[in-house]
């Protein structure tokens, strides 16, 4: 393979095989190929996927032949392995992109192709031309727009972190004709996906005129275990009338190398995925193994996560329709425990771990008496307990309605010793069924011990829920996110997450959507709003609540974590 030499050089010493040391050279031409040039005449040339990153000193160089067909000029990709002498210098994590300015103002930008590859040309972005768009006064967003992720400061207080705000840029760094697009969904179904994935199509295609999009087949495993499926915007036409989601999913079936080569091998240059927290961990590996070999390849999240438990973000997609189906179920329960005599309806929904959908669907419904989430510990006997509030309730009204979140009152359960060590594919533990179990202990209290007849009715209408289509408000929220991620690849910019941040659109990076769980703040407002609607104790002691936390360290903790809102309208983050 022929090329032209850039001045760049490098001489790094080798041991071969024969323990006699010779040398090589190490070259990085403008056509982005690697050159390996042996002292005794020996040369290859390898892509730039190597990474310029890996022009170093290295004790040892071992070369493999990968016979795979590659697409462009290279007919075959030749790569060499590289152990480096130090391995804490190999830029194997992403370091944070920080740039701070006056006032204690802190930008969490995202990664860019730039930051890796050097000298890539830029193209007018094609909306300047698309008569649909023409008309909007500044639609492209200015260099230094940012979003804030707190809104409620004190006057003297820094004006805090900000995240780089979400939109068509002027310049792009994508040929429309040249981009290679895939799309992928994994994890658990949630309502919406199919309209995320119609409108990153129809996005692509109408939008900036890319007409190559494929979907891959069952999640991250499809990446070289199954077909893709062609995308188009007739192939997508109506699918956002549909649950579920028409590319198919799964849990696991990461293997960082594998779905790599074969975006390489396909050609694809934007990678667009969609899932939940672990999803997203993922997608972070992914786009260091990309950035560490040297591709032009965006690789873009969007979050999916029905119990809304990412953090950073104000709420996941399917969140509301979620709530909103979740009113059939509680309205079901109340009619049957209000037809009976001692009537109690046990309704248990989705969050493992995050109660919002419970906290949410019960301030909604305004039939329930008693919530209970996993971030709110309770107890079952003994003064202040479940069982002394249900007979209380059932005394007065003669019926009840509980709502329990899936992840609530695991540790209350003997039976999970065992299985706390169990996980599936994902790696989230195998939770028991609490709602089949608490209706259980309630039954065996009430009839045991304190001889009082009950008629306790339970629904469970976890994957009735999942399995629905959007309601229009997540539909919208759908097209803003997709269309901001297609702005955002579009634009060079990898690595990142198109999130909702105090009502607008912005790039996250990974590390900040990965960091923790979000979760019901049960020192804040909205659970004072829950237990004031429902009368129910809060099963935690105002000892408890405010121990080892002064007024000033509490009020400054909610004032941080964006709980100030007196109108209710943001999410409690943990």
């Amino acid at each position: 393979m022929d090329s032209v030499i850039a001045p760049l050089c490098l001489f790094i010493p080798l041991n071969c095989n024969n323990n006699k040391k010779k040398s090589y050279y190490c070259y990085y031409n403008s056509n982005h190929i690697l050159n390996i040039s042996f002292k005794n005449k020996i040369r290859c040339s390898v892509p730039s996927s190597a990474g310029i990153f890996n022009l170093k000193k290295f004790t040892a160089v071992s070369f493999r032949y990968d016979h795979r067909h590659r697409r462009g000029s290279s007919s075959c990709l030749r790569r060499a392995v590289m152990d480096s002498s130090n391995s804490a210098s190999s830029p194997d994590m992403q370091k944070p992109k920080i740039v701070t300015g006056p006032g204690g103002y802190v930008l969490e930008d995202v990664p860019h192709l730039s930051d890796y590859i050097p000298d890539l040309p830029t193209y007018p972005n094609p909306l300047q031309d698309n008569p649909a768009y023409s008309v909007v006064k500044q639609y492209f967003v200015h260099v230094d727009d940012t979003v804030p992720q707190k809104i409620v400061v004190h006057k003297d207080g820094p004006r805090g972190v900000h995240f780089r705000r979400a939109g068509p840029r002027q310049r792009v760094y994508f040929d429309s004709d040249e981009v290679h697009a895939c799309i992928v969904t994994c994890g658990g179904l949630c309502p919406g996906l199919n309209t995320v994935i119609r409108e990153i199509v129809c996005g692509l295609y109408h939008m900036y005129g890319v007409k190559k999009v494929l979907g891959i087949d069952g999640g991250y495993k499809g990446f070289y275990a199954k077909n893709t499926v062609h995308l188009d915007p007739k192939v997508v036409n109506d699918i956002h009338k549909r649950g579920g989601t028409i590319l198919g999913t799964s849990r696991g079936g990461h293997d960082t190398s594998k779905i790599v080569d074969s975006i390489q091998d396909r050609g694809i240059n934007q990678v667009y995925i969609i899932g939940g927290d672990g999803t997203q961990r993922g997608a972070a590996v992914i786009f260091e193994e990309i950035r560490r070999r040297g591709l032009k390849v965006s690789v873009a999240g969007i979050p999916k996560t029905i119990d809304n438990d990412i953090p950073v973000i104000d709420k996941s997609f399917g969140f509301d329709t979620a709530v909103e189906e979740a009113q059939r179920a509680i309205n079901a329960a109340h009619v049957e425990a209000d037809s009976i005599e001692n009537g109690i309806g046990l309704v248990k929904l989705m969050g493992r771990y995050s109660g919002f959908i419970a906290m949410y669907a019960t301030l909604a419904s305004r039939d329930v008496d008693c919530c209970l989430i996993p971030e709110s510990p309770f107890y079952l006997e003994g003064p202040g307990g479940l069982f002394e509030y249900i007979e209380k309730r059932l005394k007065e009204n003669g019926h009840m309605v509980i709502v329990i979140a899936e992840g609530a009152g695991q540790e209350l359960l003997s039976e999970s010793i065992q299985s706390m060590t169990l996980k599936d594919a994902s790696g989230n533990k195998l939770l028991q069924d609490v709602g089949l179990w608490i209706s259980q202990r309630i039954k065996d209290y009430f009839s045991k011990q304190r001889k009082m007849p009950i008629n306790l009715k339970y629904i469970d209408p976890t994957y009735m829920i999942r399995a629905i289509p959007s309601n229009a408000s997540d539909n919208v929220y759908c097209t803003l996110l997709a269309q901001s991620v297609v702005h955002g690849a579009m634009a060079g910019y990898t690595g990142f997450t198109s999130g909702l941040v105090n009502g607008r659109q912005t790039y996250i990076p990974f590390y900040r959507i990965i960091e923790k769980r979000n979760g019901v703040v049960i020192t804040d407002r909205m659970w004072a709003r829950l237990l004031s609607s429902t009368n129910q104790p809060s099963f935690l002691c105002l000892k408890d609540s405010t121990e080892d936390t002064g007024d000033e360290e509490q009020s400054n903790q909610l004032l941080e974590n964006g709980h100030c809102g007196e109108d209710g309208s943001l999410i409690s983050k943990r």
